[in-house]
């Protein structure tokens, strides 16, 4: 479907929904491909934990006023977006798929035959399938196949990735994302709406892991030869780092958090043990100085112990030894000063930390690592589209299989 604005656009609506903030995007595709931004929405996060939701009423009035906002900035009225899953009720795994061709040249029909084998899974009652996206083809023995279409052969297969997610959890935000007034068009873990604006695809191809470290949740995603191989959500974020200094300093949560951002540093060694800052713990009718050491070697206690669950998924993947790319920080926490250094020496990995960049449109508040997300959604969804419209849409996993007819709808002019 097209836009009023002419044959060769496509509107977009991201909707991201995190522990710390509630992001609207409006974006849209024009002819040379690029993603303009046109409508931006951003509001504190209220009734959001660890990714899940805690508190219906205030997770939806958080929706709505990101939605108020994006229509205002965009002048569309916002009816339907595709919106960010996370948490620790995320969990994927691999599987295979086979199909029979006989002989012809392999269709669109024939790789959604192979993928819905492959997704013929068993799974509990309480999960429900949120991506298959397929790592490989194999025709007649022969693997290694990024793309099966066109090729002639009897026996089709297909290695796919599976991301399931509670079924609870995911309704739950459903729900909320209703009560707003918006329709889900369909789904995307955090990891792989990151991954999407931020890697490059020598990185994909070589072996990379994407690392989105948010408020509630650090959110993984293990690329190789230019396929999601592996995703995985930590229930460790930025919020856990500002509680442990609120305790440790015995700091109102709101003191903690703004001396993480104005002081923080993610090594010890790294700070001058001669510089002080001036806070006001509880039970003191007077302010008191602390040493900065003191304040990074609790970032750096808590930090150490992320990217040490970050090398465990990693290990037990499997795919340790292929990663050349190493790993990509992005994120709202990655912006802290020293985390490269850090997550260099646990991971033992090349660390690149990523932000959104060479983007068009009301991007001044976005061009931050808090905001890799919010923006890759929109990517995605461009993606998804252009692939449905290649007529590959039976051999990409679209949001929900159910609506592969009508995975989009369009916003109406407001």
């Amino acid at each position: 479907m097209k836009n009023n604005f002419g044959p060769e656009e496509s509107i977009f609506v991201a909707l991201d929904i995190g522990t710390k903030k509630v992001c609207a995007l409006v974006g849209q595709l024009n002819e040379t491909q690029n993603m303009r931004i046109l409508g931006v929405g951003i509001v504190p996060a209220k009734g959001m934990r660890k990714g899940g939701v805690v508190d219906l009423d205030s997770v939806a009035h958080s929706i709505a006023d990101a939605k108020e906002k994006a229509e205002r900035t965009s002048g569309f009225e916002i009816e339907s977006a595709i919106v960010n899953l996370s948490g620790g009720h995320v969990a994927s795994l691999n599987s295979t798929g086979m199909t029979g061709v006989s002989g012809r040249a392999i269709g669109p029909d024939d790789v959604g035959r192979a993928l819905d084998a492959a997704r013929s899974i068993a799974i509990p009652y309480d999960r429900e399938v949120l991506h298959v996206i397929p790592r490989g083809f194999v025709i007649d023995g022969q693997d290694g196949i990024k793309d099966a279409i066109g090729m002639h052969g009897y026996r089709l297969e297909v290695e796919a990735h599976i991301v399931t997610a509670g079924s609870t959890a995911r309704r739950n935000v459903e729900k909320c994302v209703e009560a707003a007034g918006v329709i889900v068009d369909g789904w995307v873990l955090s990891s792989l709406a990151a991954g999407e604006l931020v890697l490059t695809e020598t990185e994909r191809e070589m072996g990379v892991v994407i690392c989105d470290i948010g408020a509630g949740t650090t959110d993984l995603a293990i690329y190789i030869e230019g396929a999601v191989w592996q995703s995985a959500s930590i229930p460790v974020g930025g919020d856990h780092l500002t509680s442990d200094i609120a305790q440790g300093l015995h700091l109102p949560l709101e003191t903690a958090e703004k001396i993480k951002l104005s002081h923080g540093y993610a090594t010890k060694a790294a700070v001058d043990p001669d510089q002080a800052l001036t806070v006001r713990p509880f039970g003191s009718d007077r302010a008191v100085q602390i040493h900065r050491t003191e304040l990074a070697s609790i970032i750096e206690a808590r930090i150490d112990e992320l990217f040490s669950l970050v090398r465990q998924e990693i290990k037990r993947s499997g795919y340790d030894g292929l990663l050349p790319a190493g790993v990509v920080l992005t994120g709202g926490s990655s912006k802290l000063p020293g985390i490269r250094e850090l997550a260099g020496r646990v991971l033992q990995l090349p660390i690149r930390i990523a932000q959104p960049d060479s983007l068009i449109g009301l991007v001044d508040k976005l061009k931050e690592p808090n905001f890799s997300t919010s923006l890759g959604i929109l990517l995605w969804a461009r993606r998804q589209e252009l692939d449905t419209m290649e007529s590959y849409a039976a051999g990409w996993p679209i949001f929900d299989i159910r609506k592969a007819t009508s995975f989009l709808k369009r916003l109406l002019p407001g």
